[in-house]
């Protein structure tokens, strides 16, 4: 297995204190007051908090069993920015240059020819088969644990292009908060994601204690390959599921097997999920959207970007009980560098 180069070691090992120590001080904070310090006193905390106690209280009427307390999560804003473009496109796009001299004939092929001249028009003209070659050319032949190296190296030191801010440091306090008020009351909770299910597990369990077996994305087939008398699963350039709209019902169920109580996403791409969680049945169910207001801290979008289009989602949220947070009015913060400034 490669080995990362010393200079990275620093970094990824400052990173890892730093996502450990976040959370550690969300979870203290939890447990000794507001659970949601990060959040206005508006109708979405309160909401929250209404469904958690009424699911988890012992004798209340609507008390679900820890077993079936689940809750799933987008990730790509809902739980970190996404904008102006994905963190793994702009991994991807890292990657594909780095391997270049490797690949000699990428010069002269689409859509490597394009990511080469940043051309991105040509790369989005491709559609969804210039992003899966994309996507495979990045990873295919590296096992696991090398592309988690990979992985890990490049997010200790990759900066979001508009703000300059690491990625890092682009979660949103508030969600983290959530997430860990969750777990306080006995719900497991998942990521459902159309990035790479091999992208987000490396560094999903530092940002936000969610561990590796709880990451449903977009994967690639594998395979087992044998080095120096150990197996290794390794990556190969051929989708076997796409976890986005739809895939994302399909995953839960795959690798769950349970229909969530709780869903959160951001993105009409969401809307499938928390369709599903809200149908479940007889008892409390709870539906959220993230809807970005906020051009001074954040970004303000929905249903023009062409990157988490929220549009359907919104005219459809109040007839379908979804609750919606406005980011510029129900969060008092959005990430860690305004927490840390206060």
């Amino acid at each position: 297995m490669k080995n990362l180069h010393a200079p990275y070691r620093s970094a990824v090992t400052g990173w890892l204190v730093r996502c450990l120590t976040v959370l550690l001080l969300l979870t203290n904070a939890a447990l000794a007051g507001d659970s949601l310090p990060s959040w206005n006193n508006t109708a979405p905390k309160q909401a929250i908090i209404r469904f958690v106690e009424l699911v988890s209280t012992p004798g209340s009427a609507d008390f679900v069993a820890p077993t079936e307390r689940i809750a799933t999560f987008d990730v790509d804003g809902t739980l970190w920015s996404e904008q102006p473009g994905y963190a793994e496109q702009a991994f991807i796009y890292d990657r594909i240059k780095a391997l270049a001299p490797q690949h000699p004939e990428w010069a002269q092929t689409q859509p490597f020819k394009a990511v080469l001249g940043g051309d991105e028009a040509t790369v989005q003209a491709g559609g969804a088969v210039a992003i899966t070659a994309l996507t495979a050319a990045s990873r295919a032949g590296d096992s696991m644990e090398e592309f988690a190296q990979i992985v890990t190296a490049w997010l200790s030191t990759a900066q979001n292009p508009k703000t300059g801010r690491l990625y890092t440091d682009m979660v949103f306090v508030p969600m983290q908060e959530l997430l860990v008020f969750l777990r306080n009351n006995g719900f497991k909770t998942y990521i459902v994601s159309g990035s790479g299910q091999e992208f987000i597990r490396p560094w999903a369990e530092k940002l936000f204690g969610i561990p590796p077996e709880q990451i449903i994305g977009s994967v690639l087939n594998s395979t087992v390959e044998w080095r120096n008398g150990q197996p290794l699963v390794v990556l190969l350039p051929t989708s076997n599921l796409v976890i986005e709209g739809d895939g994302k019902v399909v995953g839960i169920d795959r690798f769950i097997g349970r229909r969530p109580i709780a869903a959160f996403g951001n993105s009409d791409s969401d809307m499938p999920m928390l369709h599903y969680a809200m149908a479940g049945g007889a008892g409390k169910r709870f539906g959220m959207l993230v809807h970005h207001t906020d051009a001074e801290r954040e970004v303000a979008y929905d249903k023009d970007s062409p990157v988490g289009r929220l549009d359907k989602g919104l005219l459809q949220a109040a007839s379908n009980d979804w609750t919606v947070v406005d980011m510029k009015s129900d969060w008092k913060v959005i990430f860690p560098t305004e927490k840390n400034s206060k």
